[in-house]
């Protein structure tokens, strides 16, 4: 008695197709994460500062396909110069004016406007949110978590950006470890000062600094400042954005309760860029050394 061949029976038959189905199956959905890996296909958007500077470290100039409506105003962003090769958003980008551009991928964050969010995602478009951003270790898992959407050599450009930046941050380390801590606060014509879990807390981290709006006041992020108790600190130093010390603390000279300080009215203070007092990304790192020199210029003799 002959037998069929068992590849060739009815049940054989019926598993193949389920196999191949499944196989399909699998193909089509990995299809999508195979075409974001291919470098040649990524086009990215950003909505951001923060993300245009994060983009641009690990991104090739053909994946960029446009920045953010403040990535070239030095005032805000650490890449202003650069970002001078990209197309620009429009402030307050729609939909519509970020589909132009033909992204694969669009990147906002946690403050982004919702419905832009909702409504390119029902375009199809893949948006990568960032929510976190206020330490060093942020800024190294943001650079990480874009790279994986981008491929292996933008993986490759992030982790030599963050060994770069950690070689940096320990050998600024090593220069302060006998430097006393400088008292300083953040003012701010708004009314508020930053306290702790603040990129300006951060920056005091870094720096041989004492924020004394944590410390003495235990102020959380931006806080109302506390005017009768501000001018009972010990405060050493201002710590001001600008482009020189006199014209940084001019408002401050006729702004209560900042007119009333002697820092405020001597002039003890120390100026830092203006994108520095509020950057999220790894460039934070530069403003650590700009900080740290202003602080402790004896440490860099």
């Amino acid at each position: 008695m002959l037998h069929g061949h068992p590849a060739h029976t009815p049940g054989a038959q019926t598993r193949h197709i389920v196999r191949l189905r499944r196989w399909l199956l699998l193909v089509c959905l990995s299809l999508p994460s195979l075409l974001r890996a291919d470098p040649l296909r990524v086009r990215v958007v950003s909505q951001t500062v923060g993300s245009d500077e994060l983009l641009l470290a690990i991104a090739e100039p053909s994946q960029v396909a446009a920045l953010s409506a403040l990535s070239r105003d030095p005032n805000y962003s650490a890449v202003a110069v650069e970002a001078k090769a990209y197309p620009q958003l429009v402030p307050t980008a729609d939909v519509e004016s970020v589909l132009k551009y033909s992204p694969t991928l669009v990147l906002c964050t946690d403050y982004s406007r919702a419905e832009l969010i909702t409504q390119l995602r029902r375009a199809g478009v893949k948006v990568l949110v960032f929510d976190r951003y206020y330490s060093l270790e942020d800024a190294y898992g943001n650079l990480r978590m874009l790279a994986r959407e981008i491929g292996p050599a933008a993986q490759a450009r992030a982790e030599r950006t963050i060994a770069d930046d950690q070689a940096r941050v320990q050998a600024l380390r090593e220069r302060l470890r006998y430097a006393r801590p400088v008292r300083v606060i953040a003012p701010s014509t708004y009314g508020i000062i930053p306290g702790d879990d603040s990129t300006f807390q951060d920056l005091c981290d870094h720096s041989a600094a004492e924020n004394l709006a944590y410390t003495l006041g235990h102020l959380h992020r931006h806080a109302p400042a506390p005017d009768e108790q501000l001018l009972a600190w010990p405060i050493e130093k201002v710590v001001v954005a600008g482009n020189d010390l006199d014209s940084a603390l001019a408002p401050f000279r006729v702004l209560s309760p900042y007119k009333f300080m002697a820092a405020v009215r001597e002039g003890q203070g120390v100026v830092i860029k203006p994108w520095e007092m509020g950057c999220v990304t790894h460039h934070r790192v530069e403003a650590y050394e700009d900080l740290a020199r202003a602080l402790h210029p004896e440490a860099f003799r």
